[in-house]
């Protein structure tokens, strides 16, 4: 009777997440472990050489800031507008008849919208690259 009030609603007892527990557990030590361990046994190397920024091998020549153009970004923004179309349009091709009516028209209102997104980008010159 008393094992019975610690039963959940799935039929498992407490006892039956003790592998996970373990395994995180395990997972925390190893990686704790693994820390320390290359921070005392690691080489201990202080310099400017250390501080200095490294790129592919090559001397860095320059200032870092400077402007880049727009262009790379609305050519992200692009890329997003497409990624979320697909994101939107797979769930809606799976679940088509159980959405039936309502879930057409609000596909149709989504298209719209993106329609509406991509012909600002079109008109803000995003697709035409100057140098």
């Amino acid at each position: 009777m008393l094992l019975h009030s610690y039963v959940l609603e799935a039929g498992t007892t407490p006892i039956s997440y003790f592998p996970i527990v373990l395994q995180l557990i395990m997972a925390l030590v190893f990686v704790g472990g693994v820390m320390i361990a290359t921070h005392l046994l690691g080489p201990k190397r202080k310099g400017s050489d250390k501080l200095e920024n490294f790129e592919c091998g090559i001397q860095s020549q320059g200032n870092a800031r400077q402007p880049m153009a727009i262009n790379y970004f609305l050519t992200a923004i692009l890329f997003v507008l497409f990624d979320v179309e697909v994101i939107f349009f797979y769930p809606y091709a799976v679940n088509f008849k159980i959405l039936g009516w309502a879930g057409f028209w609000e596909m149709v209102l989504f298209v719209a919208f993106f329609f509406a997104g991509f012909f600002y980008i079109i008109r803000k010159g995003a697709l035409n690259w100057r140098d």
